[in-house]
């Protein structure tokens, strides 16, 4: 697999919540950290994403931002 991202975390589905449209999978990464990630729940299936199951999380993103309070 080949992709332009620069950030790219490979790690196991911890959770897989899917709607009627959308689906959100929670992916744990080695050191315990979670990303979550909104996609349809068409693509969730194309992908056979279970619990457990290997993923990469591909992050591509031109714009940060940070708040404070």
């Amino acid at each position: 697999m080949k992709l332009s991202a620069r950030n790219v975390f490979k790690g196991k589905v911890k959770s897989l919540n899917e709607g009627p449209i959308n689906a959100e999978v929670v992916v744990e990464l080695p050191g315990g950290q979670e990303v979550v990630a909104i996609i349809t729940r068409t693509a969730a299936e194309g992908l056979g994403l279970s619990m457990g199951k290997q993923v990469f999380a591909v992050i591509k993103a031109s714009n940060v931002i940070l708040a404070v309070d």
